[in-house]
């Protein structure tokens, strides 16, 4: 009886939320604390399938749910991204018949990284990704080492990983283990000899703490890799970018698959790869998946086209102080051959803990705009002035950067009659504020 009145409670107030546009944790609170082991009570389908990381959960995510439903498959998945232990609750009761038996094939989660400890203490995965390891918050989540020793919680025994081989900390999870499934990129046109970073995280062996080399580097730290003294070194891969022309806008998975791309990004073909790498284990032939992914656009609204006077421009939303988030976006923008503007919007930092804190900024590979297909750069919102600081430790032109603390004026100095593409880079609390002046498409 208790069971059912949990599932009952949290079905009726996540549909109450629903009609009131809350969010989904609320249900699941409130679920926890009348039967604080409900996730034990419930009869899951056959596979579980988990994905966390630093960066690419609801992107992946959202990729895996695509490709199954495509084939045949029913997914219950947290498609509003509330990955703690309350919205993952209330996505499973919220899946569940009022006996308990989640109904759908499969049970697809997104957790968040620091929290898959105290999720997974209850729900046992059966498959487990994780996507890679990086600077991210520093107020709220410290080094990427932290982050590990709390991931590494939440695995158990049984639980099949699958994990990303280039990045060297998110390998070490594999270190001594026999069950995992292993994706990454073979040397890519694009890559680097030496590191083309402001940092380096890649630099000591995860294992033993000696030193590192690599002879390949895909972006900052991820790569091929060895330690110089215990042997440890990036894995060979089951599932593989064997090539990719981010001109051409194609990625090749294990050298037959050919999927064109929404999205002409590094950080974007890895988000790929692993919803292909899990399809397939699922039992989803490759050809139906690279078809599946052609040009898929996601609908998690990380990327929006907008229209802004004659202009045409792309919002890349990055995640919240996180560098090679960013990074990632200016890539995309530094790619653009025929010019373009772009514009930066820091309007809000810590969302939770109000620290103000800017020190992220330093960690962003800004240098990548000097160069002679960015025309304008502007920086705007409450911390613009920040922005200008780092700005002027690179050697970009004073006069290429305008800067704009109100949005607004920002946004009526970019209403201009140029033609340039646009390109704007903010973080997910501030991408509204720019969307509310412009058309989106």
């Amino acid at each position: 009886m208790k069971k059912f009145l949990t599932i009952f409670i949290c079905k009726l107030l996540r549909f109450a939320g629903k009609l009131i546009g809350k969010g989904s944790s609320k249900p699941g609170q409130v679920a926890l604390k009348l039967c604080p082991d409900i996730l034990s009570r419930v009869q899951l389908p056959k596979y579980i399938i988990a994905v966390t990381g630093s960066n690419g959960k609801t992107s992946t995510v959202e990729m895996i749910a695509h490709i199954l439903t495509q084939n045949g498959y029913s997914v219950a998945w947290n498609k509003e991204g509330s990955n703690q232990i309350e919205g993952v609750t209330t996505l499973v009761l919220g899946s569940a018949t009022l006996g308990g038996k989640v109904k759908s094939d499969i049970l697809l989660i997104e957790s968040d990284e620091r929290f898959a400890r105290y999720t997974f203490r209850y729900i046992k995965p059966t498959h487990y990704v994780i996507t890679n390891l990086y600077r991210d918050q520093l107020t709220r989540n410290g080094h990427p080492e932290w982050v590990y020793d709390a991931l590494a919680d939440s695995i158990t025994d049984g639980t099949q990983l699958i994990l990303n081989a280039d990045d060297p900390l998110v390998s070490s999870f594999g270190h001594g283990r026999n069950n995992v499934v292993w994706f990454g990129a073979d040397k890519l046109s694009s890559d680097t000899e030496t590191l083309d970073s402001v940092y380096n995280d890649g630099a000591y062996c995860p294992v033993c703490k000696s030193p590192m080399t690599y002879t390949t580097h895909h972006y900052n730290h991820i790569g091929h890799y060895a330690c110089t003294k215990c042997g440890y070194k990036r894995q060979n891969t089951q599932y593989t970018i064997t090539s990719v022309d981010l001109e051409k806008g194609e990625m090749t998975i294990d050298g037959k698959h050919t999927i064109t791309l929404a999205l002409k990004s590094l950080y974007n073909i890895y988000n790929i790869l692993s919803a292909y790498t899990v399809a397939s284990i699922v039992g989803v032939d490759g050809a139906k998946i690279a078809a599946d992914m052609n040009n898929y656009v996601l609908k998690n609204g990380r990327v929006i086209t907008f229209e802004l006077g004659g202009r045409q421009g792309t919002l890349l939303t990055s995640k919240h102080e996180n560098s090679i988030s960013y990074d990632q976006s200016i890539r995309v923008a530094s790619a653009c051959k025929d010019g373009c503007d772009v514009m930066f919007i820091v309007d809000a930092v810590s969302r939770k803990y109000f620290t103000s804190d800017v020190s992220w900024l330093y960690d962003i590979d800004f240098e990548m705009l000097d160069n002679g297909s960015i025309h304008q750069i502007v920086l705007a919102g409450k911390y613009v002035n920040d922005l200008a600081v780092r700005f002027s430790y690179t050697d970009i032109p004073d006069s290429k950067i305008k800067r704009f603390e109100d949005i607004g004026e920002a946004v009526d100095f970019l209403n201009s009659d140029r033609r340039e593409y646009i390109y704007v880079i903010t973080c997910f609390s501030d991408k509204g504020k720019f969307l509310a002046k412009v058309k989106g498409e």
